[in-house]
């Protein structure tokens, strides 16, 4: 609790605002800043700082924006890095809304559990064990560092509801072992980590057994180009009470623009929203679908989540603060995938504040997925019987639940922080996590 506490102080402390009417209808510039101190239970406490400014115009389209910048420079206690401009208008170009992405993300620390969801058997003991060193804290974990220029466009392909979509989206990742000689510094023998020669994690195993092939162990360039048709009525982006929002895109990476492999893949999303007390409660659910329909996609660029708008600095999973609430992150990983998620969102509280407009929410929620598609498995790779019990159990995957509540701070219905606490309802997708970050879910 304190630490929501400390978070809505920050927003009150760090918020500047501009001139406007009796009725709160923003004009012209304003911004909503604070420090990055925030919380994630994958990626550890979070520090650093955020601006996100808005521009409103003469205030006629509030609360819709004219253009959006946002800047974050953050750092995890757990390894990770975000640093990140984001760029959204559709004002810059007549008639079009242009989205622009320029990020490096580092994480010394970066999830990996495996293959196709429950086919992948995690030593969920070694979390609960405190004493444990490496397998506790680094079996299941490589390093990788990403670096990203995302371009999206969009604009009306029939009325204001049907909408085309394009895009270009550059990614470069490189992938190594965790570094145990930078964690190993300063510390005595006794109490130093073992290597990768000594103890071996998952991420090597899956070299070493072919499951990972050499050519995509170390990363690589992934070009890709997407292409959709968006519908969407709903009545308000950021936190919709009533509306559709439904897209289906393809996304295909072409190896002669230097990228490791050739492949096309479709996601489907359908999102709705329901308005159950005006202005107050409503009930919203996100349905996605996502698929390797030709190709081979590598290993490393399928915890990528498609979408036709990058709503935070990641859109990973599944697992984790941005899909399966309370699920390890990066637990469901396969070459298809389904995605649900419900919520039922509360505005408690409106009021004004430093000639600023807020809401208090709460929010109640259940989410679910699973791996419709395979990767690569154990079956077809020569592994020992024993590393194959111990790694690998044959048709278990199934559906993977969680559920939990939320909070959120709203300024002027754009700028939102957001806490969630999620619990798995299986143990062998861990136990809960908390989740401190910007915008709702969907």
């Amino acid at each position: 609790m304190k630490k929501l506490q400390l978070l809505v102080a920050l927003v009150l402390t760090f918020t500047t605002v501009f001139s406007q009417d009796e009725e709160l209808t923003k004009t012209g510039w304003n911004f909503g800043a604070l420090p990055t101190i925030t919380f994630d239970s994958d990626l550890g406490f979070q520090y650093g700082g955020l601006i996100n400014l808005y521009n409103y115009g003469d205030g006629s389209r509030y609360p819709e924006y004219n253009h959006s910048l946002y800047f974050e420079i953050s750092r995890f206690t757990k390894g990770s890095g975000i640093n990140r401009f984001y760029y959204d208008s559709d004002q810059l170009i007549e008639g079009i809304r242009t989205s622009l992405d320029i990020s490096y993300l580092s994480d010394k620390a970066y999830d990996f559990f495996g293959f196709n969801g429950y086919d992948a058997v995690v030593n969920m003991d070694w979390f609960d064990d405190e004493s444990a060193d490496y397998r506790t804290r680094m079996f299941y974990k490589y390093d990788r560092k990403l670096f990203r220029f995302k371009v999206d466009l969009s604009g009306n392909l029939s009325g204001k509801k049907i909408k085309w979509l394009a895009g270009a989206n550059i990614l470069n990742f490189k992938l190594d072992y965790v570094d145990i000689d930078k964690l190993n510094k300063g510390k005595s023998d006794e109490d130093k980590l073992p290597t990768h020669d000594q103890q071996p994690g998952l991420y090597q195993k899956y070299q070493e057994w072919g499951i990972i092939t050499e050519e995509e162990a170390d990363g690589g360039f992934v070009p890709t180009f997407k292409g959709g048709v968006v519908y969407d009525t709903r009545d308000n982006e950021p936190n919709p009470m009533k509306g559709l929002w439904t897209e289906v895109v393809l996304v295909g990476s072409p190896e002669f623009l230097g990228g490791e492999d050739n492949f096309l893949k479709m996601s489907v999303i359908h999102r709705q929203y329901f308005t159950i007390i005006p202005k107050d409660l409503s009930f919203a659910y996100r349905l996605a679908y996502q698929t390797t329909i030709a190709g081979h996609a590598p290993f490393y660029y399928q915890t990528q989540m498609i979408t036709s708008i990058l709503k935070g600095a990641t859109s990973e999973g599944l697992g984790g603060a941005s899909s399966l609430r309370g699920v390890l992150r990066n637990r469901v990983v396969g070459d298809g995938i389904f995605l649900g998620n419900v919520e039922a969102r509360w505005k408690f509280s409106h009021f004004q504040f430093i000639n600023n407009n807020f809401y208090l929410g709460l929010n109640a929620f259940a989410d679910f997925g699973r791996v419709t598609g395979n990767i690569k498995s154990f079956e077809s790779i020569p592994v020992g019987d024993q590393d194959r019990d111990d790694y690998y159990e044959s048709n278990s995957e199934g559906m993977h639940y969680s559920f939990g509540a939320g909070l959120r701070i709203a300024m002027n219905q754009n700028f939102i922080i957001r806490c969630d606490y999620g619990m798995a309802a299986d143990d062998r997708d861990g136990t809960s996590g908390i989740y401190i970050g910007l915008n709702y879910l969907f």
